[in-house]
């Protein structure tokens, strides 16, 4: 079976599918460095994904294997972080905040312990790990996904999906960030609405300070905007001061793939042959990455 899409959905559905004894190639347009998951925060929440009860139950199901991964942070990249959500309240989540362990309402906002990934070295583990379990990764762009010569065919492309199906309905959120040297900070922020195209966020990784963000809807553009990322600055430094005067160190760029709903649904293909698509997880791919990757290989392979 083949895996379309070399991104934090693609490599942990391969993993799911070759862990459970399938033979499992991923073809990916470009390696999973340059994917939009590459570039992302890191940081385990529901944000801009829908719909609600099924996403609940995707993230949970994903923290818990976030939290087992954590007890190896320099082998899985990813760690537990003390943080606060700025904003938000309880009575304005839906039931799966109440199974999210340490999450309770302090002066101004939620604060908890949750998983950050370091997604670079994330991305790494992954691959290796489904190396281990016998998959393999090739660099081949994908123009048709009834051509894909194999039984199953797993759509986990992303924004790319939007030409490949082709699916309309998937559009790029476009979000900026900044890294910076790391004056100290060891917890994370944020202060997001779901409807606003700026939000501030401060996100401590090893290779850097993260500095955020954006969510433009429709916005294409990969380049970093000088203007954008001044702005991004001085938001976050009227959070954190000690963030006055950082050195830069990059500029970052994604786009994430938003859907009114995720698309996760078994679609037949000639000869007997399925398409499982994956896709439409919004600025929120790592935060449901587990729970989508089991329910795509239930798709791909059904019990008898």
């Amino acid at each position: 079976m083949i895996v379309v899409g070399a991104g934090i959905a693609g490599l942990t559905t391969a993993v799911v599918l070759a862990e459970s004894g399938r033979r499992v190639r991923v073809w990916a347009r470009e390696p999973a460095g340059r994917t939009t998951s590459a570039v992302a925060g890191g940081l385990w929440w529901p944000y801009r994904i829908e719909p609600e009860p099924r996403v609940g139950a995707w993230a949970l199901e994903t923290l818990a294997v976030y939290q087992g991964l954590a007890d190896r942070p320099q082998e899985t990249g990813v760690r537990l972080v003390e943080g606060v959500h700025r904003g938000a309240r309880l009575d304005g989540l839906g039931a799966w905040a109440a199974r999210v362990p340490g999450l309770r309402a302090v002066s101004g906002g939620l604060a908890a312990r949750l998983p950050v990934l370091d997604m670079p070295a994330h991305l790494a583990w992954l691959r290796e790990r489904l190396a281990k379990a016998g998959g393999t990764v090739e660099i081949r762009e994908v123009t048709d996904l009834a051509a894909v010569p194999a039984a199953v065919v797993v759509n986990c492309t992303g924004l790319g999906a939007r030409s490949l199906v082709p699916d309309p309905a998937v559009r790029p959120v476009r979000g900026q960030l900044v890294v910076v040297e790391n004056p100290g900070i060891t917890t994370w922020f944020t202060a997001a609405g779901h409807s606003c195209d700026t939000s501030t966020y401060v996100i401590p990784q090893p290779g850097g300070l993260l500095l955020g963000g954006t969510a433009e809807d429709d916005a294409w553009s990969l380049e970093p905007d000088p203007d954008t990322a001044a702005a991004i600055v001085a938001r976050c430094v009227a959070v954190r001061p000690e963030i006055a005067g950082a050195r830069v160190l990059a500029h970052r760029v994604g786009l994430r793939p938003a859907r009114d709903a995720v698309r996760l649904e078994r679609q037949p293909l000639s000869g007997g042959r399925a398409l499982v698509h994956d896709y439409g997880h919004g600025g929120a791919g790592i935060t449901v990455a587990w729970g989508c990757a089991r329910e795509a290989a239930g798709l791909a392979f059904p019990a008898a």
